[in-house]
């Protein structure tokens, strides 16, 4: 598996402390966006869709500092919009690192290669590029030629310069598994320490509203995919089984409290694809949000979600079920 050794003993001894305390709903990954604004216009996203009181705004290195303080999730991605166009995401960066934290940077890469000299080189942060097929169709999906030029290009060079690479890919309707297959054996070679990949969210605000996956069409896609990925042909940068899931073999409820984004407009109810609200902290954003309310069993507008924000910590919550017996054993020994 591409997730490294020490960030999954830092995760797991985070989830058994947490059971050890009997909580039931902890976050495992803080979804940072210090700001909306983006130097792309992505057909599939609807960020960029935001008004323009809201593009103009961006948090402050300290509300991003105190939100991950806040929730103390044990890994924070950092997306937005593009986050490098923050102009303190390197104190940004710097200081969640120096909390301790797995930082996984999000970004297009346009800007990436001026900040490579800039951003600590350290074994918590990871820089997730955003790569959405191969040149013609993640150009077209971008609506700007040459970006998958510029993603190669920088990927090579972070790697030469010793950072954690991992890429980022959103699939969407119309893509063969075929294509998808001829991808990854691109990226693979590229030298990245792990591939993310997801099928598209759908985003009420996105320009294109026909090619995203409905769930049994995810399911159907994703069990073909990854029935092809055999001895190691591909490694990818998700718990096992979450990638199951997106085949359709097993089937969770949605754990939305395990990935809380927070952003200018304070932490959103009940996920980073749902506009239901947003609450002034964390305490509140787990106290009052109608969690039962949610989830692809309960909601109209979850019912198609199969995205990690829901579900990963799903899965990660079910393979770890064995702390039971373990966190008994500790309790007769700590408590």
């Amino acid at each position: 598996m591409a997730i490294p050794v020490k960030q999954a003993i830092k995760v797991g001894y985070y989830i058994f402390k947490q059971k050890l305390k009997g909580n039931k709903k902890y976050p495992l990954v803080l979804m940072l966006e210090p700001l909306f604004r983006c130097n792309l216009e992505c057909i599939g996203c609807g960020k960029i869709q935001k008004p323009n009181e809201i593009l103009k705004q961006h948090l402050s290195v300290e509300d991003c500092l105190n939100a991950a303080e806040e929730c103390d999730a044990p890994i924070v991605s950092v997306a937005g919009g593009e986050p490098l166009i923050h102009p303190q995401i390197v104190d940004i960066v710097e200081g969640l690192v120096n909390q301790g934290r797995y930082v996984y940077l999000c970004t297009n890469a346009l800007l990436l290669e001026k900040h490579l000299t800039r951003l600590p080189k350290s074994d918590k942060l990871t820089l997730s590029i955003h790569l959405d097929g191969l040149e013609e169709e993640h150009d077209r999906i971008v609506d700007k030629k040459g970006t998958f030029q510029i993603c190669v290009d920088v990927i090579k060079k972070a790697k030469a310069m010793g950072f954690r690479v991992t890429s980022n890919t959103t699939l969407f309707d119309g893509v063969t598994v075929e294509e998808a297959e001829e991808f990854f054996d691109f990226v693979q070679p590229l030298g990245v320490d792990g591939m993310t990949v997801s099928a598209g969210f759908q985003y009420p605000d996105a320009p294109d509203q026909e090619h995203f996956f409905g769930r049994n069409k995810t399911h159907q896609f994703f069990d073909r995919l990854l029935s092809k990925n055999t001895n190691g042909r591909w490694d990818f940068n998700h718990s096992p089984l979450y990638l199951e899931f997106l085949r359709g073999q097993k089937d969770y409820d949605c754990t939305p409290w395990g990935n809380p984004n927070y952003s200018v407009l304070g932490w959103q109810k009940p996920c980073y694809l749902l506009d239901e609200g947003y609450a002034p902290s964390f305490k509140e954003l787990i106290e009052t949000t109608e969690w039962e309310n949610y989830g692809h069993r309960n909601h109209p507008k979850c019912a198609d979600c199969t995205a990690h924000c829901g579900y990963e910590a799903s899965a990660v919550e079910d393979a770890t079920r064995n702390f039971k017996s373990m966190v008994s054993s500790a309790k007769s020994v700590f408590l």
